[in-house]
């Protein structure tokens, strides 16, 4: 076979070109290893502002680092970079990135995806995929969600410079944490924990001490452009957070409410010594993956109606079993007309009972909704629900009010045996809002709801609903509250 070959010239000047090539790209990456925040303007043609830029060199600098953030700061934007800075500023095969979150679409959905994007967008070297990235034949970062209790999820990666991220850090468990501990346990490599302070008995909350030896960054929406007057171009600004959403936060929740405090100023609210319903063990309760029930475990489906006075809604909540379903706000100019829209919800979700607050104007759609089942509207049992009355258990707790908000929502959140993942923030700002004390017997008394109105700047109406949907009350003296539960 007849074989040409290139003449010595041509050789010598490819390998020069390759050499060269080399060589550049040796500068540029030892360049960039030094300079992240270069990085993203130089080679990705973005900004990084302030707060932005402080996490990155912070990976730089530090091998542990812990973001605490408010909402809508680009946690998972930043995230990203970081994981593209690390792996363009060192050879293949000597830097590897490893990122989790608390569920894997969290992992492929969010951080991969803009992974995937800056990737493309700056034409960085190698491919990835959904959750992969490979430089030749160089395997040199994934993301994974391994199961919770896996302290070996992430065992036989090695490399002199491993970057672990951390994604939405809060819902990530124990094990993960010290798996993750274990992959960056050299000098040079480094772990990024970063999300939300929501869960004030989580393992994010535990390193995000000044004592935990992490290298702290808290970023609260006061310190992000569209407070400061930090300039950033306008398409970066729209994405930030702002004070529409700052605003409504502290109607719906209250300025002083775990997510106000977790969403807007980038703190973890501890829960409260006299609080009734402890905000650790509602997050417990809110599921980052949905969670597969028998069919008996769905059953029973009920409604509870907090009839709105005085300025306050009206509020239906759903019951399917042990888990929190769905919520209606009933309009029209009195409680009668009320009526006509919660016969339809009875239709709608065919529940076998309403319990209804009968203080005051409730009494009276107490007793419509009777009427119309005795008129064979609707078949739904009507319960009701007079909180002002000396509850089943009056050697424990004063009135029913008292006993609702014990036995229903300190009960079922602790044991974690209701599903609140369709509760949103303003629900659960109402649910931890409540403090008790101990009256001169030594019963549970629960503060007058107009202490709490007073402190969360509106009426808890969508928790008292959701209670109401889980009550169940047992006339016989003594007795308990009974439910559906499922503990975990």
């Amino acid at each position: 076979m007849l074989r040409i070959e290139a003449p010595p010239d041509k050789v010598r000047r490819l390998a020069e070109l390759q050499r060269l090539k080399a060589e550049q790209k040796r500068q540029r990456s030892e360049k960039y290893a030094s300079d992240p925040v270069g990085f993203i303007t130089d080679r990705l043609g973005e900004i990084a502002w302030s707060k932005q830029a402080e996490i990155i060199e912070s990976v730089r600098d530090h091998r542990r680092t812990a973001v605490r953030s408010c909402h809508a700061i680009g946690k998972s934007h930043i995230a990203s970079r970081t994981a593209a800075w690390w792996l363009d500023s060192w050879p293949a095969g000597e830097a590897f990135v490893v990122s989790t979150a608390p569920t894997f679409e969290q992992v492929r959905a969010v951080l991969w995806r803009y992974i995937g994007q800056v990737h493309r967008k700056a034409g960085l070297q190698g491919r990835v995929n959904q959750t992969e990235w490979w430089i030749g034949e160089e395997f040199v970062g994934f993301g994974r969600k391994p199961a919770d209790t896996n302290e070996a999820a992430f065992q036989g990666i090695h490399a002199r410079r491993v970057l672990v991220i951390l994604d939405e850090a809060c819902g990530i468990p124990r094990q993960l944490w010290l798996a993750a501990n274990s992959l960056a346990a050299n000098e040079d490599s480094r772990i990024l924990a970063i999300g939300n302070p929501d869960d004030p008995q989580s393992y994010f909350a535990a390193v995000s001490t000044p004592d935990s030896g992490w290298h702290q960054i808290a970023v609260s929406a006061f310190d992000t452009p569209n407070f400061t007057g930090e300039v950033v171009p306008p398409e970066v600004a729209a994405e930030l957070i702002g004070p529409i959403y700052v605003e409504e936060m502290a109607k719906d929740c209250g300025p002083e409410s775990g997510p106000y405090l977790s969403k807007v100023l980038g703190q973890f609210a501890p829960d409260s010594d006299d609080g009734v319903v402890l905000l650790s063990a509602v997050r417990a309760c809110q599921h980052a993956e949905p969670v597969e029930y028998d069919d008996d475990e769905l059953l029973p489906i009920e409604l509870g109606w907090d009839v709105g006075a005085g300025g306050d809604k009206s509020v239906v909540r759903e019951r399917c079993g042990v888990r929190a379903g769905r919520v209606w706000y009933p309009k029209g100019a009195d409680t009668m007309a009320q009526c006509g829209e919660v016969l339809e919800i009875i239709a709608e979700t065919g529940a076998t009972a309403i319990k209804i607050d009968t203080i005051g104007i409730g009494h009276g759609a107490g007793d419509r909704m009777a009427e119309l089942g005795r008129e064979g509207a609707h078949d739904a049992d009507v319960v009701r629900v007079n909180v002002g009355e000396s509850s089943t258990r009056p050697e424990r707790f004063p009135k029913l009010r008292d006993q609702l908000w014990w036995e229903v929502g300190r009960r079922l959140s602790t044991d974690h045996a209701w599903d609140l993942s369709a509760c949103d923030e303003a629900t659960v700002a109402q649910l931890t809002a409540p403090k008790y004390a101990l009256d001169s017997s030594g019963r549970i008394k629960v503060e007058p709801k107009a202490e709490t109105k007073k402190r969360l700047g509106r009426s808890p109406d969508e928790a008292d609903a959701l209670l109401l949907a889980f009550h169940h009350r047992s006339k016989r003296k003594g007795a308990r509250m009974t439910y559906a539960g499922r503990a975990r």
